[in-house]
């Protein structure tokens, strides 16, 4: 009966014991007030600026290489030694219209001529007896009395015709040989600038010789490429149809090289060619530069054949636009806008777009709130707080890179 005491004693205090203990764990466990609530959302601090729909010219950045407009390679047309070279028939030197580049030794076509001269006063004189002759028969056939028509061996008109033939002849050979004496001074066919010759004094000049080869510094081109995307808004030279073609409009455009030191020259856009060019793809447009050695441009690097430069392309002007930085378009689809101090998404298409900005086709409008601040991938509907911020101000993307 003690037994039973004892058992029923230890069982009771392993109850409690238990009871305790379940109790302890309970009250370790109990919710700590507010650690369950849905905590306040984050709000964003951000740079917005409203847009505004403004007149908006585009202009299209292009590239391209100097070259010639006229460019010449000069060849002798007679053979002998060369025995003069102008001082600036040197690679980069400057002439004028006029100035004698090349002279080549005269001495042969100078005989020639006189030899040419002697035969045509020879020829000339044969002319006058032939003539005499012929007047003398003439006058015969009538004293004689012979009627009829007299045949014109009798009054000796072959001989004449000879006569006449050989004075014409002497007078071609007379032209040949002073046109070969001229020949002897090669002469430069327009202010130009030399870009390479390829004989020296001394040396023998064969017909067909390439002595020099210069190009004309009254203008040069440069040929620009198109994008398929520029070309909707882009003002392009277009000439008439017609039988013979008359020039389009012709419009201005800046052409620009850093080679040495800042550079830049007023061009034209002179005409537009007639195919795409089927390696590149892309239309092709020709651009004109008058004196570019002249006076307005002697405070700069002079211009060089085959520079590389770029070009701003005058494009059409945009009543109500909507342009806004390539920095606030994320992944060329979608920007940030703010309404009702809430971040909202939207899907826009570009119309136009540089290095620097885009013309938005459709997805905003006047008066949207654009936030400029760069953003990573952020929910719709998130709250935002305004900061004061410099009109367009943009700011920096972390790590230079790309979203």
């Amino acid at each position: 009966m003690r037994i039973g005491k004892v058992i029923g004693k230890y069982i009771g205090l392993v109850i409690f014991a238990l009871f305790s203990l379940s109790a302890a764990v309970v009250w370790q466990a109990r919710p700590i007030s507010g650690e369950n609530e849905i905590p306040e959302p984050v709000t964003l601090s951000v740079q917005t600026r409203v847009l505004k729909a403004e007149p908006f010219t585009v202009t299209a950045e292009s590239y391209g290489t100097i070259r010639p407009k006229i460019q010449s390679i000069l060849t002798a047309q007679i053979t002998g030694e060369v025995i003069y070279l102008n001082p600036n028939v040197r690679d980069g030197g400057f002439f004028g219209k006029g100035d004698v580049l090349i002279e080549i030794d005269p001495s042969d076509y100078e005989a020639n001529l006189q030899i040419a001269n002697a035969a045509l006063l020879d020829a000339e004189q044969g002319l006058a007896e032939a003539e005499a002759r012929a007047r003398q028969a003439e006058e015969d056939w009538g004293r004689l009395g012979d009627n009829g028509e007299p045949p014109p061996l009798a009054l000796r008109l072959p001989q004449l015709n000879a006569a006449q033939a050989r004075l014409e002849s002497a007078g071609a050979q007379l032209r040949k040989a002073e046109l070969n004496l001229m020949r002897t001074r090669i002469v430069a066919p327009f202010d130009g600038r030399v870009l390479r010759k390829s004989i020296d004094i001394g040396q023998l000049a064969s017909a067909g010789t390439p002595l020099v080869e210069v190009y004309a510094t009254e203008a040069v081109e440069i040929r620009l490429p198109v994008r398929d995307r520029d070309l909707p808004y882009v003002l392009l030279p277009e000439p008439q149809a017609g039988p013979v073609g008359s020039a389009g409009n012709e419009f201005p455009v800046e052409i620009r090289s850093d080679l040495n030191g800042f550079a830049a020259w007023r061009a034209r856009l002179i005409r537009t060619e007639s195919a795409i060019d089927a390696a590149a793809r892309q239309l092709h447009v020709i651009a004109e530069i008058t004196d570019p050695f002249g006076p307005e441009y002697s405070h700069q690097a002079p211009l060089k054949i085959l520079q590389y430069v770029t070009a701003g392309i005058p494009g059409k002007t945009i009543d109500e636009a909507i342009v806004i930085p390539n920095s606030a378009i994320y992944q060329g689809s979608y920007v940030y806008v703010a309404a009702d101090d809430l971040l909202q998404r939207r899907n826009v298409e570009i119309g136009w777009q540089d290095e620097e900005v885009s013309l938005i086709g459709s997805g905003l409008e006047s008066g949207d709130e654009l936030v400029l601040t760069l953003l990573g991938q952020v929910i719709s509907g998130t709250p935002i707080a305004r900061r004061e911020s410099a009109p367009g101000a943009i700011e920096p993307r972390p790590g230079g890179g790309s979203r």
